[in-house]
Order: C-alpha cells, then sequence, then structure tokens
C-alpha cells in the first residue's frame, strides 16, 4: 500500500476536514507546545486518527525540510479527481463555473501556489494537462495552505475534457500576451474556463485551437510576461471582481479575511 508523509498542521488540518484522503496515524513531536498542536489534536480526535508520540529524530527523516512544526501525518495518496467528477460538480453548481486550466506545470509548487489562488479567488475546480502525475505531492501541498486537500482537482490528456466542457456551456479562454481584447473588456461572469499556459511552452497549439476566446493581462510596454502563477492569480482576481460586482458584494477584503458579503 502506497503512503505519503503529509507535514505541517496547516496540510494535516486540510486533510483531517477534506477527507479525501486515509490519514494512518499523526506523529507529533514530544517537544511541541501544546497550543501549536492543539488544532490537530481535536481535529485527529474528532476524526478518529490514532496520534503518536515520538521524539524529533524519529519526524526529521521524514520530512522534507524544517517547516514542518513538529507535525507528521503518515497518509494515503490524495486522490486525484476524474473528468466525471468534473462533470458532475458543474451540474450541482448553483452559480456559472469558473475554471482554472493550466496547460502544462512543471514545478509541483507552482501547482500548490496556482490552487491557492484558485481557492481564495472562488474558482470551481482546477484542471492540469499533463501526461503523468509525477510531483512530489509535499511539495505541491505545502505552498497551498491547504488548498491542494480541497480544491477540486483533475488530470486530463488530450482535447476530450475541453470539448465536453464546450458541450455543457463552459467557454474555454485561452490568457495570451498578444490577444486584442484585455481581461477587463472580457467577460468572466458567465462559465469559462480560464486556460495558462505552461512555464516552459506555454498554451500549447492544440490546446489554443479549442480556446473560444482570447484575452491578454495588461502590462507595462516592454516587460517580461508574467509566470504562470501570478497569470492565474491575476485573471482569476478580475473574474473574482467582475463576478462580486455583479453579484452585489464588495469586494474588499480585511487584513488576513476573507470577503465581505
Amino acid at each position: 500500500m502506497t503512503r505519503e508523509y503529509l507535514e505541517g498542521r496547516t496540510s494535516i488540518l486540510a486533510a483531517l476536514e477534506a477527507r479525501r484522503r486515509t490519514l494512518h496515524e499523526i506523529l507529533v513531536d514530544r517537544g511541541a507546545k501544546p497550543d501549536k498542536v492543539a488544532d490537530v489534536l481535536a481535529s485527529a480526535a474528532r476524526h478518529g486518527v490514532p496520534v503518536r508520540r515520538v521524539s524529533q529524530e524519529e519526524i526529521e527523516p521524514l520530512a522534507h525540510g524544517r517547516t514542518h512544526g513538529g507535525v507528521i501525518a503518515v497518509c494515503s495518496p490524495r486522490p486525484l479527481d476524474t473528468a466525471a467528477d468534473l462533470m458532475a460538480l458543474l451540474r450541482r453548481l448553483k452559480e456559472p463555473a469558473l475554471l482554472l486550466l493550466l496547460d502544462g506545470v512543471d514545478d509541483p509548487r507552482n501547482l500548490g501556489m496556482c490552487l491557492r489562488s484558485a481557492e481564495a479567488l472562488g474558482a470551481h475546480a482546477v484542471l492540469v494537462r499533463k501526461r503523468v502525475w509525477d510531483f512530489d505531492t509535499v511539495e505541491v501541498a505545502r505552498p497551498s495552505s491547504g488548498a491542494f486537500e480541497r480544491m477540486p482537482l483533475v488530470l486530463f490528456e488530450g482535447s476530450a475534457l475541453i470539448e465536453e466542457l464546450r458541450a455543457a456551456g463552459v467557454v474555454p479562454i485561452a490568457c495570451l500576451a498578444g490577444a486584442v481584447r484585455s481581461m477587463y473588456e472580457t467577460d468572466l461572469k458567465s462559465p469559462v474556463a480560464l486556460v495558462i499556459g505552461g512555464e516552459k511552452r506555454g498554451i500549447s497549439a492544440a490546446v489554443r485551437a479549442l480556446c473560444v476566446k482570447r484575452l491578454a493581462i495588461p502590462s507595462k510596454p516592454g516587460a517580461a510576461s508574467l509566470s504562470l502563477t501570478h497569470a492565474a492569480a491575476v485573471v482569476l482576481a478580475e473574474a473574482f471582481r467582475q463576478r462580486a460586482r455583479r453579484a452585489g458584494a464588495a469586494t474588499t477584503t480585511p487584513s488576513g479575511g476573507r470577503p465581505r458579503s
């Protein structure tokens, strides 16, 4: 049975609450301050996950770095969502779909940051076009700040899923530096899939041909194009703004909090 080691209280709390994985046990450093692990212990008790107190020397070999905070979870891999899961989700939505489609992503940390932005800015799912799933999931989970456990994540290859989305009324929009229309001039309130190119090759010709619209993120003339993670965050923020404005909700956010409603 394949097992993974999930580290840090934020990732472990998210996994406990999302219940996508099987958590076999949680290892807690005997020297960890009680107030730093109290919420993890409470959630573990609530979900019936055993906790074992261990030495720091036992935790260190299982962790990627020194940011684990003295907490490691032994768990099953996080299962990815399927195309069927995605289409079922779209049928349940009570609002226009907002999807983020990454056409190739090579850095697991970039994927984690995109998931974090997608969750914060109201996306319903993230789609990744990639031939195989070979990421170190700890490197995805840590920068996602828990979003990796909660956000629907679909791995796909080929054009079938994009064509299925189009048939369901979701408009794929390619985010391209040379597009004539800017994101401010593009309707992002209706069901859309925002397509961002990978770090190395950008949006492939095959995916670009399936995109119904194109948009550009305005930037200073002569400046370098935005990275995958920044482009995703910027265009998602514009979609969030447009949708919040239509709903009559304020878009201002208190420090560290959620948008006011």
